[in-house]
């Protein structure tokens, strides 16, 4: 295919597909409609088989073409990595910051700290994303970010790891399924034997250590449901749902359950992550100062165990 459609062929067959007629491709792509026209009919020279039928007045691709679709796909796909690559090595450093955090991180940090670093560096500016751990990684590598708030540390030789902060896991449950007076105090893991927990999706990156955890109860807790995020994860408590197991970050000022620390502790680290070898903005410095501090003053204002 490669030897076959250019890259013009592939946004004429993109534009078409999407849109459903030469004259909206040619709007979509801002050109004339003899220009896709001509553009469609070379391809499908070049192929030596027809993308689209006139049917009843409408274009319908053939079976062909279909079959070409996802492997055409990919190559549009790479095509819009190549640019947007570009783009970020184009981008002039220092004036923006790009920063991912996974959800329950964004949700917490993002707002209070990028508040207060607005204000100390109005010169500059900032872009927000969530995304879990797997994604913030490749974003990173491919310069589409340039901090990523984790609770996952990757071991990969392209980045620099800090760690910000120190936490645990706690314990959340509706009101009522203990007493009032056990909020704060410590959970013992076989308290959890047998109880109706959410889950984690194996693709969190603390789904293994709290699989670990628990799996010696008996009886192993009833897991019904599962979830990606922790923010999820307090919200079907919330709704009496079952217990959870989350981040304190996410248990902060939850009006509807009651909070207890894990005991034995189950720790939690939070990691920003960098490019490795590459020279950083000074703001960048200051901005993981405040995303420690903040991280801390908002651990240390969840239940934990006396010592911790």
């Amino acid at each position: 295919m490669g030897q076959t459609m250019r890259l013009r062929h592939i946004e004429v067959f993109q534009a078409i597909r999407q849109t459903g007629s030469i004259s909206a491709a040619a709007q979509l792509l801002h050109v004339t409609q003899p220009a896709v026209s001509k553009i469609l009919q070379h391809a499908e020279a070049q192929l030596g088989f027809p993308l689209f039928l006139r049917v009843r007045g409408k274009l319908q691709i053939t079976p062909e073409a279909l079959a070409l679709e996802r492997e055409v796909d990919k190559v549009a796909d790479s095509v819009e990595g190549v640019r947007r690559l570009a783009a970020s090595l184009r981008r002039q450093p220092g004036l923006q910051l790009r920063i991912g955090a996974t959800p329950a991180l964004a949700l917490s940090l993002l707002p209070p700290v990028i508040s207060q670093w607005s204000e100390r560096h109005p010169q500059s500016e900032c872009e927000l994303s969530s995304l879990h751990s797997r994604e913030l990684v490749q974003q990173l590598l491919m310069r589409e970010i340039d901090v990523a708030l984790t609770l996952r540390h990757p071991d990969h030789p392209g980045l620099d790891v800090h760690a910000l902060a120190h936490g645990v896991l706690v314990a959340m449950a509706p009101k009522g399924y203990w007493s009032e007076s056990s909020q704060g105090l410590p959970l013992g893991v076989d308290a959890l034997a047998g109880a109706p927990l959410i889950g984690l999706s194996s693709s969190d990156p603390l789904a293994a250590q709290v699989g670990s955890y628990l799996k010696n109860l008996e009886p192993a807790p009833q897991i019904a449901i599962r979830v990606q995020t922790y923010s999820l994860a307090r919200a079907m408590v919330e709704s009496g749902a079952g217990l959870a197991l989350i981040d304190p970050f996410t248990a902060l000022g939850s009006q509807h359950t009651l909070v207890r620390p894990l005991d034995p502790p189950l720790p939690i680290t939070l990691y920003a992550l960098t490019r490795a070898n590459e020279s950083h903005p000074h703001t960048l410095d200051d901005l993981l100062q405040l995303f420690g501090r903040h991280a801390r003053d908002q651990i240390a204002r969840v239940p934990a165990l006396p010592g911790q």
